[in-house]
């Protein structure tokens, strides 16, 4: 019971290939790893203490919006409640992924998320939608760009004055059309588009007229709405079934 229940085995030489596989997006981590880097040690902390914070954290924008925040004295309470908005797209992320990670042991699955960003579930979420499963890229991508993410922090700490401001070569942009391609190489059913409208219009809104980072769970939130209550059938993940055989 236990092997059919948890068939889903990650093959090391695909982790190896998707580590490979998104080592050019990782490049530009490095450049806002050395932004944060800098940006902390500005704000106070100690070098080992930036390193260390990537290192546990590793958690991209909302460790430049708690370095933002912190001081001599840091009010908690407001800055769990912005980390926890800017990082509220992972549950959703998260539960996207539940049809493969359901084969997994319990362990295994929250390891595995441990390393999921942006850049690899849109790779595993577009594979899935053209009926391939692909954690293996949560685990060799996560680990790509969580490298890069330390190797930029510690460039920052100690060498941060030579890239103070990614923004302005246009870094900042990589991420989001990187994300666009994948969206775009994506299921484009009228469900899928509807979705995106719907998001993007929930999202500009709530960028607009409430408070900050809360643009980023409106928008999860009304994506996730159309998808909870448009169902559609399950062929996709029945082909997805059929083409990897049956578990044993």
């Amino acid at each position: 019971m236990k092997a059919s229940t948890y068939s889903y085995q990650l093959q090391p030489e695909k982790v190896r290939s998707e580590f490979l596989r998104l080592l050019p997006i990782s490049l530009f981590v490095v450049a806002f790893g050395a932004a944060f880097g800098l940006a902390a040690v500005q704000k106070g902390l100690e070098p080992l203490q930036a390193i260390l914070m990537s290192f546990t954290v590793f958690a991209g924008a909302s460790q430049f919006a708690a370095v933002d925040m912190w001081g001599s004295e840091v009010s908690l309470i407001p800055l769990i409640a912005v980390v926890f908005a800017i990082n509220s797209r992972h549950l959703l992320m998260g539960a996207s992924l539940y049809p493969m990670l359901r084969d997994m042991s319990p362990g295994r699955r929250y390891g595995l998320l441990l390393f999921l960003t942006d850049a690899n579930w849109a790779v595993s979420a577009q594979d899935y939608q053209n009926g391939k499963r692909n954690l293996e890229v949560i685990l060799g991508g996560g680990l790509a760009i969580w490298i890069a993410w330390l190797i930029g922090t510690w460039l920052g700490v100690y060498f941060g004055g030579l890239l103070q401001d990614p923004q302005s070569l246009g870094l900042d942009m990589v991420l989001g059309c990187f994300l666009l391609a994948m969206a775009l190489g994506g299921n484009k059913s009228p469900r899928t588009l509807v979705a995106w409208t719907v998001a993007a219009v929930s999202s500009l809104a709530a960028w607009k007229w409430l408070p900050p980072n809360t643009h980023v769970i409106v928008g999860a939130i009304a994506g996730g709405a159309i998808g909870f209550f448009w169902l559609e059938n399950k062929h996709g993940e029945e082909d997805v079934a059929t083409e990897e055989g049956p578990s044993t």
